[in-house]
């Protein structure tokens, strides 16, 4: 039987299926420390014990996005807050290919922020 973190990424249609699965793979080649686990009904990424992203789908532009937890506090031009206090938010175009270097560039500033959060 699948867990629901896996059914999760089954449930989805493509192209988006495909975009989510490579975003997982993404973040958790990123840090042998990351791991996968289903938090708050959606795949959450946790950094040594330490909530650290979270993959979902934007309801306005029906685009997969990473989700960071602490990205308040990340001064990225690509990162958007909208209405969260806490949390910014990395909308992926599944149309084209992943922006990698980008995203494994706001994982490394989420990881720090993560290591030095009291």
């Amino acid at each position: 039987m699948l867990s629901e973190l896996d059914n999760f990424y089954l449930q989805k249609d493509e192209p988006v299926r495909s975009c989510l699965l490579a975003l997982k793979e993404v973040i958790l080649k990123h840090n042998q420390e990351i791991t996968a686990e289903w938090k708050f009904q959606l795949p959450f990424f946790y950094f040594t014990g330490k909530m650290l992203c979270y993959l979902w789908i934007h309801k306005k532009y029906k685009q997969p996005y990473i989700g960071f937890v602490d990205g308040g506090l990340i001064d990225h031009p690509d990162l958007l807050q909208e209405k969260r206090a806490r949390m910014k938010i990395l909308l992926i175009d599944q149309a084209i290919d992943l922006p990698i270097e980008k995203i494994n560039t706001i994982l490394t500033s989420a990881i720090y922020i993560c290591l030095n959060k009291k």
